[in-house]
């Protein structure tokens, strides 16, 4: 009984991993949907007409644009050749979830919800590459 019990534990072990490799995989495939997003200034127009402007090192970056920053995980809800959908969460700070079209290079449609420091927020961008950093 002990030894079908080791084995048992131990199944379930190999299984909790394999599990965790494929949260790995899925993870990093979602980033490759965002390999033709260019680096560089970028200019966000949100639905009211404001317009903001960010550095961006990494294409991942605009997966928590409210959470800029922020150590959060991130969970792939769907990813498409042109799109993903992201769930994250960040601990002490918040969670959210983002969905973007990689329209160009250049251009990308982001739509973003969740909550940060406690309050609610719902947001859409059409966001456009403008040059090099300053």
């Amino acid at each position: 009984m002990m030894v079908r019990r080791r084995w048992l534990a131990a199944a379930a072990g190999v299984a909790a991993l394999a599990g965790a490799g494929g949260a790995v995989a899925q993870r990093q495939s979602a980033l490759n949907s965002l390999n033709a997003v260019e680096r560089g200034q970028w200019q966000l127009r949100d639905g009211e007409g404001s317009v903001r402007g960010i550095c961006l090192r990494t294409p991942s970056a605009l997966l928590q644009l409210r959470h800029w920053g922020a150590q959060c995980e991130h969970f792939v809800l769907e990813n498409g050749g042109t799109s993903a959908t992201i769930r994250y969460t960040c601990p002490g700070r918040g969670h959210g979830r983002t969905s973007i079209t990689v329209e160009t290079a250049h251009s990308v449609v982001i739509d973003t919800s969740g909550i940060v420091d406690g309050a609610p927020f719902s947001e859409q961008y059409e966001a456009r590459r403008v040059g090099q950093c300053q």
